[in-house]
C-alpha cells in the first residue's frame, strides 16, 4: 500500500484536523473556566494530555504511536483474561 502524497493528505484532512484542534482547545478552555480549576491542575489525565500535545509538536512519523503509548496502561501479566459471553 502506497502512502497518500503529502499535499493530497493535507488537502484531504486539513479541515478535519483543524476541527479536532478547535474541539481540544474548547475542552481545555472549559476546564480552566470551571469552578476550582486550580484543584485539578496536577490531575494525571491532564498531564497525559499535555504530554500528548508535546509529542504532536515533535517531528517524525511515529507521533500516533507515541500518543497511543501515553494513554495506554503498561502491560500487566496478572490481568484477568476476558471470559466469553454466552
Amino acid at each position: 500500500m502506497n502512502p497518500l502524497p503529502a499535499n493530497k493528505a493535507l488537502d484531504a484532512f486539513f479541515f478535519d484536523a483543524r476541527a479536532r484542534i478547535l474541539d481540544l482547545a474548547a475542552f481545555l478552555d472549559r476546564i480552566e473556566r470551571g469552578d476550582n480549576a486550580a484543584a485539578i491542575h496536577n490531575d494525571p489525565r491532564l498531564d497525559k494530555i499535555r504530554r500528548a500535545l508535546t509529542a504532536l509538536l515533535e517531528s517524525g512519523d511515529s507521533r500516533a504511536e507515541q500518543v497511543q503509548k501515553i494513554f495506554s496502561l503498561d502491560y500487566d501479566p496478572n490481568w484477568e483474561r476476558p471470559k466469553p459471553r454466552y
